[in-house]
């Protein structure tokens, strides 16, 4: 069997595992780290890999697909590649190696609004395929512009972030300075001189920035005022009257991602959102929360005929997505993989990770003899 991707790094946790020897210690626990003691961040891949499928061997079979059809689009996998803020800070140039790779591949790639590429270079490198997640602002004004720049983009999904009503309580990173106001300390100028390629690769780009937020701030903000002008600029928490002139405005899909209860379903539903993701930031929110698998298999049990239903957080591997979408998701996507694979590889780590993960994905089905992602569920080991 040919391999389209490097052996050395078979799997997420050989990426992450060298991932982590190349990125400044302060850069690898921001994006490996949850909140408080990381519970959740562990309960959400354990509880997934407790999910079984059945193989039916002696079926009628003739080949397996990965392709699947998500707001009329046909993409090459069921899988995506999740929003991930200060994305440059982690690995330079991460944001569009993810898009180019994307691309390639054929998979949605989600930007977030406080990443270090612009909605107009993502949608450049990924020729308008791009979906953009939009974090709040408190004003109007700033609101509508960043739109408008998103439909000019020709965005095609536009994802509304429901999960941060509050900052998490992140020790690692508030050890690290990455809280908000953000600061360098001599500790993290030490640690980045014992990552050369990381260094090498920041000289090479230059010091990451809000891309897409940068037209509206002021020149020359020190650190300090970059944090107060973060908090000043975006209020997390929303609420129908927030929503509903977002729905008013955007021509386009509109996803709502953070939705863990029936509650904020049915009220998506109502609200006019064409699809939501079942997810808990990756546990870097509410570590007394519950893992995303348990939600979204009764989520999608009542609502799936309603509403497209997507999930993520905690999933890791091709037996994971097919886990998530047996539980019922029409979509998955993944975030901190996709970073381990660009930490570790560079340039080369989006094209690895996806390859890998179809790779994966594809041997499952062809294993328990699954024509099709969409028949998932009948391979469900019930309770």
């Amino acid at each position: 069997m040919a391999f389209p991707f490097n052996t050395e790094y078979p799997s997420i946790e050989s990426l992450r595992e060298r991932a982590q020897k190349r990125m400044p210690r302060f850069a690898f626990e921001y994006l490996d780290g949850g909140c408080n003691e990381n519970i959740n961040i562990k309960r959400n891949t354990d509880e997934i890999r407790e999910i079984q499928l059945k193989p039916r061997y002696l079926k009628n079979y003739s080949k397996s697909r990965l392709e699947t059809e998500l707001f009329g689009i046909k993409y090459d996998a069921p899988f995506g590649i999740s929003p991930i803020g200060l994305q440059g800070l982690m690995w330079p140039n991460a944001p569009e190696i993810l898009a180019k790779a994307s691309l390639k591949h054929n998979i949605p790639f989600v930007l977030s609004t406080v990443t270090s590429t612009s909605i107009e270079r993502a949608s450049e490198l990924t020729e308008g395929r791009a979906w953009f997640q939009l974090y709040h602002p408190t004003e109007d004004w700033l609101r509508d512009d960043i739109l408008k720049r998103a439909e000019a983009a020709e965005v095609p999904v536009l994802v509304i972030l429901c999960d941060v009503p509050t900052f998490g309580y992140r020790p690692k990173e508030i050890r690290n300075g990455l809280a908000m106001p953000p600061q360098m300390n001599f500790r993290n100028v030490l640690q980045v001189m014992g990552k050369p390629a990381w260094a090498m690769e920041t000289l090479k780009r230059g010091a990451p920035n809000f891309a897409t937020m940068k037209k509206y701030m002021e020149k020359g903000m020190s650190i300090k005022q970059l944090g107060a002008w973060m908090n000043a600029t975006f209020s997390g928490r929303l609420n129908e009257e927030k929503i509903k002139p977002l729905r008013d405005l955007w021509k386009g899909k509109l996803v709502l991602k953070g939705v863990v209860s029936d509650e904020d379903a049915e009220e998506a539903i109502r609200l006019g959102f064409d699809g939501i993701i079942v997810s808990n930031h990756g546990g870097r929110q509410l570590d007394a929360g519950e893992s995303t698998i348990k939600p979204l298999s009764h989520i999608a049990e009542k609502y799936k005929d309603q509403i497209t239903v997507m999930m993520d957080s905690g999933i890791r591997s091709g037996p994971d997505i097919a886990r998530v979408m047996s539980s019922g998701a029409d979509f998955s996507f993944l975030g901190r993989s996709f970073m381990y694979g660009v930490g570790a590889l560079g340039d080369k780590g989006g094209d690895h990770t996806i390859a890998m993960l179809k790779m994966q994905l594809q041997q499952v089905l062809e294993q328990v003899c699954c024509e099709k992602v969409t028949d998932l569920p009948k391979y469900l080991v019930k309770e």
